[in-house]
């Protein structure tokens, strides 16, 4: 997964936060504090459409963009392509979850309890039964 430059970022933080499509004017006019060229933003847009960060459709003569996911797809993608990037994944993980705050640890272990609610998948797949479990 490509990770998104400053301006990509904030173009795509924009993006997010609306619940239509924009034209590239609408887009240029929420980066208030930011001089940008129109042909900048444009490029920007076009390229966040290429690498399938944004869609885009016709209307009319212009273009209006949309995110192509929500920003806790892509942040969840970050994640999981860090922990690619260890060695050691339990070993992160637990660090990680050191790191969370008490309402984060709720959160996680809510997800994990849903998780662990639905059908079971193959024992060593990720949501399938855990591994130590048959060791205790």
């Amino acid at each position: 997964m490509n990770r998104l430059g400053e301006l990509e970022r904030a173009i795509m933080d924009v993006l997010w936060e609306s619940p239509e499509p924009l034209t590239v004017r609408q887009v240029s006019g929420q980066l208030t504090e930011r001089d940008l060229a129109h042909t900048t933003v444009m490029t920007v847009l076009d390229r966040l459409a290429k690498k399938g960060f944004s869609r885009r459709e016709r209307d009319g003569r212009a273009w209006r963009y949309r995110a192509a996911e929500t920003r806790e797809a892509y942040v969840t993608e970050l994640m999981l392509n860090a922990l690619d990037q260890t060695g050691d994944r339990p070993a992160a993980l637990a660090r990680f979850v050191r790191s969370v705050s008490g309402a984060e640890a709720r959160a996680l272990r809510r997800a994990l309890e849903a998780l662990e609610a639905r059908e079971p998948a193959e024992p060593g797949r990720p949501g399938g039964p855990r591994e130590d479990a048959a060791e205790g």
